[in-house]
């Protein structure tokens, strides 16, 4: 419980929050990482799917993968970690950046 109060205090003493996010926090939403323990270049050759020369050689596979992780994505709901950095830059009131390389929406899904 230290540690959370440490943070509430730094938070609340704060003139302005930057919140880094990437692939892990959309993890719990069902939405699989890349490099993580079961991610997906684990499962799929990076090389294969993700990269101008494999979209030139197999069109149609790279636009299936793409469309399966759409499917995923849409049916994907903002989970705990979503909702606190959108109540967090809430009682910010603007003071919040969030930086994140997810496409996935689920942060402005969140609020």
């Amino acid at each position: 419980m230290e540690v959370i109060e440490t943070l509430r205090h730094a938070l609340g003493e704060a003139t302005g929050v930057v919140a880094l996010t990437g692939a892990g926090v959309s993890a719990e939403s069902g939405i699989p990482t890349f490099r993580g323990k079961d991610g997906l270049w684990r499962n799929f050759p990076v090389e294969e799917l993700a990269t101008p020369e494999a979209f030139a050689r197999d069109p149609q596979r790279v636009w299936e993968w793409y469309d399966w992780r759409r499917g995923i994505i849409h049916q994907a709901q903002p989970n705990a970690g979503h909702r606190a950095l959108a109540e967090l830059g809430r009682r910010r009131k603007g003071e919040l950046t969030l930086v994140t390389q997810n496409v996935d929406g689920l942060h402005d899904r969140a609020g």
